[in-house]
């Protein structure tokens, strides 16, 4: 597989990003996943629906930690065309785009962070901004493929990117048939379809969805600052917990070509520790760290 690439420098990016016109596809289709959660008041809970929300939720986070972050848009492991393409999947599950889209907008972020390039930036438009306000536009909804030149070789890729709505709309098919499966041979559990629909599809993605959203927002404004990076990146450990190691941002903005996020021994690195797991069997390889003597620059 080819090394890393280098980060694009676009040389008239407002010609790119059209910030007045709201982009309605997105905001309709986020719209209606989370106003999804308002239903958990009229389908009430049950164990096999909080457990499927769990479930989901990780094979999300960690399709979006792992495979959308570590691998498509850093390179800091490597593995095979067919696990390259379930991570993709696993990331789309999300509804966070596809993995081109994501890897473009975050290559773009790592070169221009926080300044006025980095589309998603506190620095420059605020909280909620970062946080959300800047899917909903068209400049949300406009990938440059100068920055995926080495992933959009694989149409399989560009096939996710194009659908993007499959890998969701199957989590929700999924959902609905194992809670109509549930409800027929074990009633006494009290699940329905659309009660595994809610928790297994809404609730978890609509979690995924701001957490992730806050490793842009809020770990550019809250939190430790261990390294004096050129950016506003900082340390959120409660948000490490909550993203199987993306919290640890301002280690990661030191490091950005680490696949290891936590760097001391209590920084809680969930996607580091699983990854080490697939590497011991052969799934990936090639795991890259942060270069010797690192300490030396901590505060």
């Amino acid at each position: 597989m080819a090394a890393a690439p280098e980060l694009v420098q676009a040389s008239e990016p407002t010609k790119i990003w059209n910030w007045k016109r709201i982009n309605l596809t997105n905001s309709i289709g986020l719209f209606l996943i989370e106003a999804g959660v308002l239903a958990v008041l009229f389908v009430g809970i049950s164990w096999p629906a909080a457990i499927a929300a769990w479930c989901v939720y990780w094979i999300q986070i960690f399709g979006v930690s792992a495979g959308y972050h570590r691998y498509f848009a850093h390179r800091t492991f490597r593995t095979s065309r067919a696990f390259q393409f379930a991570l993709a999947y696993m990331g789309a599950m999300a509804a966070q785009m596809g993995p081109l889209w994501w890897s473009s907008y975050h290559r773009r972020h790592h070169a221009h962070s926080d300044e006025p390039d980095d589309i998603h930036s506190p620095r420059q438009g605020g909280f909620w901004w970062a946080h959300i306000g800047w899917v909903l536009f068209e400049n949300g909804n406009q990938m440059d493929e100068r920055y995926v030149k080495d992933w959009a070789r694989y149409p399989e890729l560009r096939w996710l990117d194009n659908y993007r709505w499959v890998p969701p709309a199957s989590v929700l098919v999924v959902m609905i048939g194992l809670g109509a499966w549930l409800q027929a041979i074990r009633p006494e559990w009290g699940t329905s379809p659309w009660q595994m629909a809610v928790w297994g599809f809404s609730v978890s993605t609509t979690l995924i969805h701001h957490v992730t959203f806050s490793v842009n927002s809020v770990t550019h404004m809250f939190g430790r600052r261990r390294f004096s990076t050129k950016d506003d990146s900082r340390n959120v450990w409660w948000l490490a917990l909550l993203t199987n190691g993306e919290g640890w941002h301002n280690n990661h903005h030191r490091f950005p070509m680490s696949e290891k996020h936590g760097l001391k021994w209590w920084e809680v690195d969930l996607t580091h520790y699983v990854l080490c797991g697939l590497q011991r069997l052969g799934v990936v390889w090639g795991i890259r760290t942060q270069p010797a003597g690192w300490a030396r620059s901590d505060k």
